[in-house]
């Protein structure tokens, strides 16, 4: 069973940097991307980055220049790297994967970390 697992946010004041990683687990197949998403509070959840197993990246206009995303595609892992953190920034953050089997794609999310941007 393929499992994400943040690790914990927290609260930063603005300005701050904050990096969450995630790893994933029972990965039985090619992991085709990585990605975290941003939900805040009382919104819907975005995409803020996502790296693919090729090397692309993608992210949201909101965070270029701020946010770094990496990716490890042996072990399934990756890391965000947030900078100059913004009170919009705060909400829930989730890993998320995309898995191939055959030629089906299969969605995986974590648990979610809350990140909370205040002085």
């Amino acid at each position: 069973q393929v499992q994400l697992v943040e690790s914990e946010g927290g609260l930063v004041n603005p300005g701050g940097s904050l990096r969450l990683s995630c790893a994933a687990s029972g990965i039985d197949s090619n992991v085709y991307s990585l990605a975290w998403y941003h939900r805040p509070p009382g919104g819907e959840r975005d995409l803020v980055a996502r790296i693919y197993r090729n090397g692309d990246i993608d992210y949201a206009g909101s965070v270029k220049g701020r946010f770094t995303i990496s990716g490890d595609f042996i072990k399934n892992t990756t890391i965000l790297q947030m900078n100059g953190l913004k009170a919009e920034d705060t909400g829930v953050y989730y890993c998320h994967t995309e898995i191939q089997r055959g030629s089906w794609t299969f969605d995986y999310w974590g648990q979610g970390t809350q990140v909370t941007v205040s002085s």
